[in-house]
């Protein structure tokens, strides 16, 4: 499998931790990863802070990405929900954190969620 990035010089140079297409090629798996919030194991309690419910997100994803015998070098695309644009430099904070120099296409969208609670939601897709 090849992953080739594509981010031609007739658009704006992309930002931190993003790539502004993904092509794969070649017999992969590709791994799609439903939206995840920061819910505890419980399913019912949830840390207040962005911080700490994302922090449960991105372990949750890799979770995920080891049971598919993957992990965060193999993420191709993200979409995030945020629930405040407030939250952004945080967010990108746990990107660069969890994916260094991986650069998957992205997309961050603030929206009201589900819960109000949830300060974000994330979903992924994986491919290897």
């Amino acid at each position: 499998m090849t992953i080739i990035k594509h981010n031609p010089p007739e658009l704006f140079a992309p930002y931190r931790a993003y790539s502004h297409a993904t092509e794969i090629r070649g017999g992969a798996r590709l791994l799609i990863i439903s939206g995840l919030n920061g819910y505890l194991r419980d399913g019912v309690s949830m840390p207040e802070s962005f911080e700490e419910q994302g922090e449960l997100i991105w372990t949750y994803i890799g979770a995920i990405l080891k049971s598919g015998d993957m992990d965060y070098r193999d993420i191709v695309s993200l979409r995030t929900y945020l629930a405040a644009p407030e939250y952004d430099e945080a967010n990108v904070r746990l990107r660069m954190k969890y994916l260094g120099d991986c650069q998957p296409s992205s997309t961050v969208v603030c929206c009201q969620l589900l819960d109000p609670k949830w300060k974000l939601e994330v979903e992924a897709m994986a491919a290897k």
